[in-house]
């Protein structure tokens, strides 16, 4: 019985070592004693030979992206631009394409290689695109799009012979200007806000002169008439005043050059003025004479 037992033993762990499991998205390559048997890549459970005997290595054929350099191009009509290009890839569920992949080296190489790759072919793709179609439409097809069509064709080909891959799709992720066109550029609308700002404010001065112009001819006019308006105002004064002085001195004469006479004493005369006249020169003589006797009726 122990022997029996010991038998299905071995059996059971014979057979645990000798089913492969292949999942979706996966292919698997056995070998037997090193040497490559077959290549699994439908999702099931298979028998091979167990260790040390055979041996299986898993491969992903799910779809994967490598993300190209940043690099300076010039298109075909001789302009400058930085872009970074990516491309989508699969290992196909082939024979095949699985053991050169292994042969290549596996993921992480194979990555390496479509990297260096397709940082190879953007220069050479964009060499054949004009500036303008790269922003634009060509043919009724996207610039860009058409780019990433021209990086597939030419990378798909050998990446297939060389790393048994499938280049599904190409493109460009990022796309800008060099360092110095960037710098040109900014010089050059740096130049032109300043030459607008310059001419704004020279129309900002001219309306200023224009205003202050207008202005100070508004204020000429204005002080003017202020002026003709004050000399009415003054001659106006003049001739009443004179008009009520011609008054005064026709109502009475004597009195009127008594009274002026006064108002030119106080005037001339005043706390420490001293004066040596004769008591009978005018206007002093009022002093002495005081005013005419009126005349006998």
């Amino acid at each position: 019985m122990a022997w029996l037992a010991a038998c299905v033993g071995a059996v059971c762990i014979w057979a645990a070592l000798s089913v492969v499991t292949v999942g979706a998205g996966q292919a698997v390559l056995v070998t037997h004693f090193g040497s490559p048997a077959r290549v699994l890549t439908r999702p099931g459970l298979y028998s091979t030979w167990p260790a040390p005997a055979g041996a299986v290595r898993v491969v992903d054929t799910r779809l994967r992206t490598t993300l190209g350099a940043l690099q300076d191009i010039t298109t075909q009509d001789g302009q400058h631009l930085r872009v970074q290009a990516f491309c989508a890839w699969r290992v196909p569920a082939e024979a095949e394409a699985v053991l050169a992949f292994l042969r290549a080296g596996g993921s992480a190489i194979a990555a390496r290689n479509i990297q260096a790759l397709l940082d190879s072919a953007v220069p050479v793709a964009a060499s054949g695109v004009a500036y303008k179609d790269v922003f634009g439409t060509y043919a009724g097809q996207n610039g860009l799009a058409m780019l990433g069509d021209t990086l597939r064709d030419a990378i798909a080909a050998q990446a297939r012979t060389a790393f048994g891959v499938s280049v599904l799709q190409a493109g460009i992720v990022r796309l800008t200007l060099p360092r110095s066109a960037l710098a040109a550029k900014e010089a050059q609308i740096r130049a032109q806000l300043v030459a607008e700002a310059a001419t704004r404010t020279a129309q900002a001065q001219i309306q200023a002169a224009e205003i202050r112009e207008e202005a100070s001819r508004d204020s000429k006019i204005a002080l003017a008439e202020a002026q003709t308006e004050a000399a009415k105002i003054k001659a106006a004064s003049l001739k009443a005043a004179t008009d009520i002085q011609a008054k005064a001195y026709n109502a009475d004469p004597d009195l009127y050059l008594m009274l002026r006479s006064l108002d030119t004493l106080s005037t001339m005369v005043g706390p420490t003025t001293r004066l040596v006249l004769r008591t009978d020169a005018a206007p002093f003589n009022m002093l002495v004479q005081g005013p005419p006797a009126e005349p006998v009726k």
